[in-house]
């Protein structure tokens, strides 16, 4: 069972997500929270596997608070959901651990599949965004062409998951490996491709790959 703590300032936005995520036999609302201080306190006492963000709330917005929740609980999958196109905003969540962006307008079926993916370290990153979360986090990235040569076929096998937005502990399970193993071949590929940041990385070797 996926249990999820949808944290989000509006009572009929909690209440809606809340509805539509209950239909599912492999989804349970865990907690309800209006503020990223609260949401914060829930993660603490409740461990939910999702978190769904709102970025703007008051107290501590949902930025802050996805930084706070992933510094003490990094293995909780947090998913930024607004209705704000907000470059800063993706960014910055991204950079704070967040595992996907969703705006608020996405449909039913793509917003439970998204959880689902969440629940198993699979980012999430729209295709109507990735242009723009790819010129801010790699506006200073190298060009990849001929480092992508330098790495062995087991880091490019590691790579190509990278690409793909999933975790180390979802690259470990998919490749049978050591989640040990799968973080060194990842030091390594960030080593090779002078790229320290990981959704930075993965957004370079996406486009990198793809071409």
């Amino acid at each position: 069972m996926i249990q999820v703590l949808i944290a989000d300032d509006q009572t009929l936005m909690r209440d809606g997500l809340k509805t539509i995520l209950e239909l599912e036999p492999d989804i349970a609302v865990t907690g309800l929270a209006a503020d990223g201080e609260e949401a914060c306190a829930i993660c603490d006492t409740r461990k939910p596997d999702v978190v769904l963000m709102d970025i703007r709330m008051p107290v501590m917005d949902g930025v802050a608070a996805t930084a706070a929740i992933k510094k003490r609980h990094p293995s909780i999958a947090v998913l930024v959901l607004t209705t704000f196109d907000d470059d800063e905003s993706i960014v910055q969540a991204l950079k704070n651990g967040a595992i996907g962006y969703l705006l608020k307008d996405i449909e039913a079926d793509r917003l439970i599949q998204t959880v689902r993916d969440a629940a198993q370290g699979q980012f999430t990153w729209p295709a109507m965004l990735a242009a723009k979360l790819t010129k801010h986090l790699c506006a200073n990235v190298p060009a990849l062409s001929g480092r992508l040569a330098a790495l062995t076929g087991r880091e490019r096998d590691v790579a190509n998951l990278l690409a793909g937005g999933y975790t180390n502990r979802r690259i470990a399970q998919m490749l049978y490996l050591s989640e040990g193993t799968v973080k060194n071949h990842v030091s390594s590929i960030y080593s090779k491709l002078g790229i320290y940041d990981r959704t930075a990385a993965a957004l370079a070797l996406r486009r990198a790959l793809d071409k």
